[in-house]
């Protein structure tokens, strides 16, 4: 099954999954394992930073970050679009007890001026400005790489105010393979700067900070105060390792693919049936044995999901499963119905058991349609 939600469903390889069956482990906490304290030097050296700490994903390391740099009643500036304010369930309020500044970018991408406009004055009636925090490069803006001109304008902006930079560089990665620009070069701009090992690096879990050694010192008593101190983790750290050291090429293939799936959809106005049709047609053609489109997004409260098995299509519609939010139960049913379909079931038998199971997760867990997550139940129901 080709699954184009996120790249965050990728999955260990066989020599990764070998690299964590051999990892030396220690203590982490104690600060005594092995693996995990190479994995932070070598992070570190690639940010060009003193020091570097692993933590159990990217959501927790912007939010020690933000909590490092801030106190209760700050402000920080974000994108509108920023993960850091749009996945992360509101932690900036809820565990640092900051507001966010939300700014409009273009695809993602902040001006100096708009940030240099949105900076509090020094009153009592304001919030202090304490943080600016950028992503490199920018998810919802579609993958967007912040231009490194822009970035240092931003510095500039920062530096006079005398305020801190936060860099969400889940994706940081990317940016370096497509525009040449070292990581290090990157991250010089930024206080902190955060990077994920389990998207398109293809680890199974973890993230690193990368900062000044007296920062990081902070920073591992936060991840404590943060439920994130972990023990033998070197098995995780392991992945990591490997993922730095044989997979960041490889994300120019990702690229690669990206691009020519997207110029075999260009031109398709996919909003309409006939739309659905051709780019599930054109998926077919690029190498997929079985298409499920979701249609929910593109066509409203009357849309249709859309089968596809190379001769026949075939509509979803009466067995679409409503929930107080349709929109991860939605990518969840129809990821399920191409999972079935992958492993050989009939179009209907694979809607059918796709529903059963659904069903029976919206049971147990009613909040399962607030997010695409609940495919990872799938795959975990499927192999037991």
């Amino acid at each position: 099954m080709i699954d184009l939600r996120s790249d965050t469903v990728t999955k260990p390889s066989p020599a990764m999954r070998e690299a964590m069956a051999q990892a030396e482990v220690g203590d982490d906490v104690f600060g005594e394992d092995p693996t995990v304290n190479r994995l932070q030097e070598v992070a570190a050296r690639l940010l060009g930073k003193e020091a570097a700490l692993f933590v159990p994903s990217g959501t927790m390391g912007n939010q020690l970050c933000v909590r490092l740099h801030t106190r209760p009643g700050d402000e920080i500036i974000v994108e509108a679009g920023a993960h850091v304010v749009r996945y992360e369930s509101g932690a900036a309020a809820g565990l640092s007890g900051v507001q966010t500044h939300w700014l409009p970018g273009t695809r993602g991408i902040l001006e100096a001026d708009q940030i240099e406009a949105a900076i509090r004055p020094p009153d009592y009636h304001n919030p202090p400005t304490t943080l600016i925090c950028l992503e490199n490069t920018h998810n919802r803006g579609g993958g967007t790489i912040y231009p490194l001109e822009t970035t240092k304008a931003i510095r500039k902006v920062a530096e006079a105010r005398g305020i801190a930079m936060h860099l969400d560089g889940a994706r940081l990665f990317n940016a370096v393979v497509v525009t040449g620009v070292p990581a290090a070069e990157y991250a010089r701009h930024f206080e902190t700067v955060t990077f994920c090992l389990s998207k398109g690096l293809g680890a199974p879990v973890g993230s690193l900070i990368c900062a000044d050694r007296e920062r990081v010192v902070k920073l591992r008593r936060l991840r404590k105060m943060f439920g994130g101190g972990m023990r033998q983790a070197g098995i995780l750290a392991a992945a990591g390792l490997y993922a730095l050291e044989h997979n960041i090429a490889r994300l120019a293939e990702d690229h690669a693919h990206a691009k020519r799936l997207a110029e075999a959809l260009a031109g398709i106005k996919v909003p309409d049936a006939e739309g659905m049709r051709e780019a599930a047609r054109r998926i077919h053609d690029f190498g997929a044995r079985h298409v499920v489109i979701k249609g929910g997004h593109l066509q409203g409260p009357n849309a249709v999901d859309l089968y596809y098995d190379g001769k026949d299509f075939q509509e979803l519609k009466e067995e679409r499963i409503k929930t107080r939010s349709n929109h991860g139960t939605g990518c969840t049913f129809s990821a399920a119905i191409a999972a079935y379909l992958a492993h050989g079931l009939p179009p209907l038998d694979a809607v059918a058991r796709a529903k059963e199971y659904v069903t029976a997760a919206l049971r147990t867990a009613p909040d399962i349609g607030r997010g695409a997550g609940p495919l990872n139940h799938f795959h975990a129901f499927h192999k037991g």
